[in-house]
């Protein structure tokens, strides 16, 4: 996965609390087994009508959210059913950062795991953000290495964040990649383990 340290891009406001996995990704399109390829069905049942077309009505198809890569959203973000297949379908879409005031904690982890850099805020500050969204100033800065969030140089939020996925998110890692790490420490121990195994003659 690429590192993030800090990004810069357009926030779009879902301003809904209680917004569950089935929602995200409804379950009708859980059959691909590739991670890749779900952002199409993201929040499906609210971007499209029944007959296909976009609903004009649903946040992210107002013209102002085109290309929105950071998501300001409700309380409890990501509740339900367990499925991994949310945060694919919300990082396929092009989401780098979610900001909630809290989430379920296997949504959560997940997203983590997928290199999403999910924040939690006070329900007022995000309030703050949003009505900034809406009034124009779309643009944010999200600086993990200060645990920021900017609009240009004026800082707008302060986050805490556990420091061993900030680590992870920064470098780009996952737990393979954590493993690879000790991949000479893990040989040589391999080593000496079949060197015990050997028979004495």
């Amino acid at each position: 996965m690429p590192g993030f340290k800090t990004f810069t891009g357009t926030a779009a406001v879902l301003d809904r609390d209680n917004v569950d996995t089935d929602q995200i990704i409804p379950k009708q399109f859980l059959k691909r087994v590739e991670r890749s390829g779900f952002g199409k069905y993201l929040f499906f049942d609210w971007r499209f009508n029944r007959d296909g077309s976009p609903n004009p009505e649903f946040e992210l198809n107002r013209p102002e959210a085109e290309g929105a890569e950071i998501l300001l959203a409700g309380d409890n973000f990501g509740c339900g059913s367990s499925r991994e297949h949310a945060p694919w379908a919300l990082k396929d879409y092009g989401f780098k950062v979610i900001v909630a005031p809290d989430y379920a904690d296997i949504f959560y982890n997940n997203s983590l795991k997928n290199g999403i850099l999910v924040i939690k805020l006070p329900a007022e500050t995000i309030n703050s953000l949003k009505d900034r969204v809406a009034a124009g100033d779309q643009r944010l800065t999200v600086s993990l290495n200060k645990q920021e969030i900017l609009s240009g140089e004026e800082v707008l939020a302060s986050f805490s964040f556990d420091p061993y996925w900030k680590e992870m998110i920064q470098n780009g890692w996952d737990e393979i990649s954590i493993t690879l790490k000790y991949e000479d420490e893990i040989s040589r121990f391999e080593k000496q383990q079949e060197a015990v195994k050997q028979p004495q003659l």
